[in-house]
């Protein structure tokens, strides 16, 4: 017995050791890997500026630099028009990186992304009845609110839908998710056809998924709700980790899994209710960032969570400088540029669970 005991303690510790060597290692690289990235981001666009002038002249606002100036117009350009957009896409990519990473967990599926549960068509619905109202020209608040709002009211249903005597089967909150996803879906196409023209043309510049004008107010607004949902979502690592062993092992070691799931759910339907109200619908981030990165790290939650928030801003700021230069002086949406990578990706999986018989 007290040979077990010291097997089973070395093993712990062992992976312990693991755990601690993959994110010592792991994490700085991928946050000097985001660095540079926001430099780049940053410093590119219709004016360039040099990177070095760039960081300083974030320094600078920052009030780490004085007594130091640069050509016209650079300052306005790189902190209050560039330097806030890239802020905002950070933020918006971790939401769906950790969203997504949590989600593949919670349901034991690599498939799975923050859309499934109809969040995105919830935050649609929002959106487009705050455009209906003109809300969005009395002030940049209103939208994001009614989309958080639509989002969060999506989740409440697919729970109440999915609950059954206290417990909530995954395949009943997968099926709740998108009979709720179709019922929003088909509310924002009546809605949609009612509206003007012009409202239409700003409803589907939103659902495309855009960064183009993001301001210090959309950081305010994103910064504090994505960063704490982030934070306690990691806070359930282990239990991800538990239940990625089963129902019945969960159990076993105490974990109520319809209850943590509930917790779950609520944290990441506000985290990507929040990335979606201000950068609109941008896909595929949150189911193709946590798989790439759970094939390279392994499953564990206490490393996967920061890795794929820290993918997801990565991934999602490659994408928009994609957007801003490869076309400029034209822009195309970043959620396009997703898209076109997301798709391909997204079959690759199905062609690969195809052939090794996998049901997802």
């Amino acid at each position: 017995m007290n040979r077990k005991n010291k097997a089973i303690k070395k093993k712990e510790e062992a992976l312990k050791l693991n755990i601690y060597l993959k994110i010592s290692s792991v994490i700085p690289i991928m946050l000097a890997v985001l660095v540079v990235a926001v430099v780049i981001s940053t410093a590119i666009g219709a004016v360039s500026v040099p990177f070095l002038d760039t960081v300083k002249i974030i320094l600078k606002n920052w009030g780490l630099l004085k007594n130091i100036d640069f050509k016209e117009g650079w300052e306005s350009i790189i902190f209050y028009v560039r330097f806030p957009r890239v802020v905002t896409t950070i933020l918006v990519g971790a939401a769906l990186g950790t969203s997504g990473a949590v989600m593949q967990g919670m349901f034991r599926n690599p498939m799975a992304d923050p859309g499934i549960l109809g969040v995105s068509s919830g935050a649609s619905l929002g959106a487009v009845t705050a455009i209906y109202l003109g809300l969005p020209s009395k002030g940049i608040y209103f939208m994001p609110l009614f989309a958080s709002a639509g989002a969060l009211i999506a989740s409440f249903m697919v729970f109440l839908l999915s609950s059954r005597g206290g417990k909530i089967p995954v395949m009943n909150m997968i099926l709740s998710g998108i009979a709720i996803s179709m019922f929003f879906s088909a509310v924002t196409t009546a809605i949609l056809s009612f509206i003007r023209s012009d409202q239409v043309k700003q409803f589907l510049f939103w659902t495309m998924g855009s960064l183009n004008g993001r301001r210090w107010e959309d950081v305010k607004i994103s910064f504090v709700p994505i960063l704490l949902c982030i934070s306690i979502l990691f806070l359930f690592s282990r239990d991800l980790n538990i239940l990625l062993l089963g129902e019945e092992e969960a159990q076993s070691v105490g974990l109520n899994p319809s209850k943590t799931r509930r917790y779950i759910l609520f944290f990441s339907s506000i985290l990507t209710a929040v990335a979606v109200s201000v950068s609109g619908t941008i896909s595929f981030v949150g189911l193709m960032v946590p798989h790439i990165i759970r094939l390279l790290i392994g499953p564990d939650h206490r490393v996967l969570i920061p890795t794929s928030a820290l993918g997801g801003a990565i991934f999602l700021l490659a994408c928009d400088l994609i957007g801003r230069t490869v076309m400029a002086p034209g822009e195309i949406s970043v959620g396009i540029v997703t898209s076109l990578l997301g798709a391909p990706y997204f079959l690759f999986l199905l062609n690969k669970a195809r052939k090794e018989g996998v049901a997802l």
